[in-house]
Parts: C-alpha cells; sequence; structure tokens
C-alpha cells in the first residue's frame, strides 16, 4: 500500500468516526394474529381470520446525516417453497421546511422460492400527523403475480397515512392504499385500507389493533377480506 493511499484511508477514517459515534441502531420483535401486506393475507394456506405470524427486525441511522440501513422479517405463507420473508432496505431522510422526507430502496425476499423477489424504489412525505408514500416496482416481476416470463415491473403503490395522539399513550391511526398493477399483470386495481389504534404502555412495549382488508375481492378471495388483527410490539 502507498503512502498516499495510507493517507487517503486515514482520512477517511477520521472523517467517519463522527458518524459512527452517533449512530443508533434499534431493534423490534413482534407477535401479531394476522400479517396482511397493502390488505391482503400473508398466509394463503388458511381461511381462517386468525393466522398468527412472528416478525422482527433492525434499524440502523447514521447519525444526523440522513442516511439508514434495515432489515425486516416475518413468517408467511402465500409462496410454494417458502416460509420467510426479508426485507433488506436502506435511504436517506431530510426535512424540506415543516415537510419530512424519505426516499430510499428496498427489496423483498423469499429464500425458498425466488419467484417472489420484488425490489421498489420509494419515496414519501410527512406533514404533521399524514404520511404520503409511493413506492415502484424495479424488479422484472412484482411478487409473483406475472408469472414465469412475464413482466410485473412499474407497478406502483401510492398509501395516505394518519397517526394521531389521541390522549397520553392512546394513537388512532388509519390508511388507504391504491395498487396499480403494470407489466404483463392483468389483475385488477385495487384499495386497502386500515382503522385501528395503538396503546404504548411503555419501556417500548405497545398493542395495537385494528381493521385491515382490500377490495376486489370477487377477484382476490379470501386475503382480501377484513379482518381484525390484534399486534404487540416490543422495540428494543
Amino acid at each position: 500500500m502507498t503512502r498516499a493511499s495510507i493517507k487517503f484511508l486515514g482520512a477517511a477514517l477520521v472523517a467517519t468516526l463522527p458518524l459512527l459515534a452517533s449512530a443508533q441502531l434499534t431493534g423490534n420483535v413482534s407477535l401479531t394474529t394476522n400479517y396482511k401486506f397493502r390488505g391482503q393475507d400473508q398466509d394463503a394456506s388458511k381461511v381462517k381470520a386468525v393466522k398468527p405470524a412472528i416478525q422482527g427486525g433492525f434499524d440502523y441511522a447514521f447519525g444526523e446525516s440522513g442516511f439508514y440501513v434495515g432489515n425486516w422479517n416475518s413468517s408467511v405463507d402465500w409462496l410454494s417453497g417458502n416460509s420467510i420473508e426479508s426485507d433488506i432496505y436502506g435511504g436517506y431522510k431530510f426535512k424540506a421546511g415543516s415537510v419530512d422526507l424519505d426516499v430510499g430502496l428496498l427489496t423483498y425476499i423469499y429464500p425458498g422460492n425466488s419467484n417472489g423477489n420484488t425490489t421498489e424504489v420509494y419515496g414519501a412525505a410527512t406533514f404533521g400527523p399524514v404520511t404520503a408514500k409511493y413506492s415502484h416496482t424495479l424488479s422484472k416481476d412484482y411478487f409473483a403475480y406475472a408469472g414465469p416470463g412475464f413482466k410485473g415491473r412499474n407497478t406502483g403503490y401510492l398509501n395516505l397515512a394518519f397517526a394521531q395522539e389521541v390522549a397520553p399513550k392512546i394513537t388512532v391511526k388509519a390508511s388507504v392504499g391504491y395498487t396499480r398493477f403494470g407489466g404483463d399483470i392483468v389483475a385488477p386495481n385495487y384499495i386497502d385500507y386500515s382503522v385501528g389504534g395503538a396503546y404504548d404502555f411503555g419501556s417500548g412495549l405497545s398493542l395495537g389493533a385494528a381493521v385491515v382488508g382490500a377490495n376486489k375481492k370477487d377477484y382476490f378471495g379470501p386475503v382480501n377480506k377484513s379482518r381484525v388483527i390484534v399486534t404487540l410490539t416490543k422495540t428494543l
């Protein structure tokens, strides 16, 4: 290694140390009565409403730089040969006046069956209690909707969410989302919804409950049915 290279690495290390010193690692683990994603049950093997899933992950924020990376996982049962969803993401958060902005890239990985793997780019804006987020599919397919040899790229998902503390430790939450399929996907576009709230017990423990579902049940069947979902979460 040359002297110039050593100087460069040393300077890079010195510049990185303050960032690492202020970095923050957080984790979470949850137990839920049903895992729905964009209004659809992620356990398609059962018709019943209670289909428990265990979930958890971590987030690593690089200090005040705004950059972050993370991983989130859940048990699932909708894809042949696979029982786990593992999400890997990274992005950048910043402010524009009184609006909080967030842009990033997220990949959904299904280790037992890569046909479901999907990559999206996303952007979100939060103003007060309201957040608008748009996700756009970059991968060839969208959660295996199109099928082998076909494309689901350019599928888009828009979500509007509201979260407001209405009493000490009690937060009311509601959201509505719209999936617009792209590529060769023949499924109809649909709307999903969620209405509920959460109670904060303190020390990182919270309990949430919501009615979650989607329309177009005549096409998608029971996976779009409205469910009352209860989730216990511990933030570490």
